[in-house]
């Protein structure tokens, strides 16, 4: 976002941005994202009170060598405290030119341009409603895994992941255990949200991010860049991002030593 705020991290190139504010023009939403330290310093400046936080497990399915990953397809579910629990399928990065217009016409699909320091990419995503009990059934190997996926889900995934990789076929990789805290700052006009993600070897991920409407991508990426700063929060020297750390650390797990 800013070399103000961290002098180390990569810049986006003149032609990068043009890029970027090309794709922003077709999506539905932008949501700009950076990785801070996950340590209690930050929470203090930024007054986030973790009895707050919205707890939530997340669980990604995948093959151990990670073929869905390397073919751009992410596949989620969620359970989430308090509310319905979810799943998705998603593709990235997309060309949102190359989406028809019935999935454009989904209430359950979105095109979403992530920005963050040094990169930007464009997905597409398609999210259903999931039972209460059904992703516990599926992590436990009761239920299939396909089933946690409505059968436009499915289509899209048949569309956008390797041949003959079915749903049924991947590994269960998770839970991790996410607290998301979301709250308005005085000095901005949009929502702040934090999600702290804990990964099972104790490691830890801390993401500030705000969502804006693409035409104010630019006033957005000014006015949170001056609300870290006024807080004196730094960004990490390597933005990591969560779905990666999370996919590499189960492929660990999961393939043969």
């Amino acid at each position: 976002m800013s070399t103000t705020l961290a002098p180390n991290l990569p810049m986006l190139s003149g032609d990068e941005v043009i890029e970027m504010l090309s794709l922003v023009g077709h999506a539905d939403s932008v949501e700009l994202k950076a990785t801070v330290p996950a340590d209690a310093r930050v929470a203090r400046k930024l007054d986030l009170d973790p009895l707050g936080a919205q707890i939530r497990q997340v669980f990604f399915f995948d093959t151990p060598e990670l073929a869905l990953s390397d073919a751009g397809v992410v596949v989620r579910a969620r359970r989430v405290q308090g509310r319905e629990h979810d799943s998705v399928v998603k593709s990235r990065p997309v060309d949102p030119a190359t989406l028809s217009k019935q999935l454009r016409k989904s209430p359950d699909f979105g095109v979403e341009v992530d920005a963050m320091p040094g990169g930007f990419v464009c997905s597409a995503s398609l999210k259903s409603v999931v039972a209460d009990d059904a992703i516990r059934k599926t992590a436990f190997g009761t239920r299939p895994i396909r089933k946690l996926f409505s059968k436009a889900q499915r289509a899209f995934y048949e569309e956008r992941a390797p041949k003959e990789l079915a749903l049924d076929d991947l590994s269960v990789m998770g839970p991790i255990l996410v607290l998301k805290i979301k709250w308005l700052p005085d000095e901005l006009p949009n929502k702040m949200v934090a999600e702290l993600w804990t990964y099972p070897d104790g490691s830890l991920i801390l993401e500030l991010s705000t969502k804006c409407a693409p035409a104010n991508i630019i006033s957005t990426i000014d006015d949170t860049r001056t609300f870290l700063h006024q807080h004196d929060v730094e960004l990490s020297a390597v933005q990591a991002t969560k779905t990666k750390t999370a996919l590499e650390f189960f492929s660990h797990q999961l393939l043969p030593t």
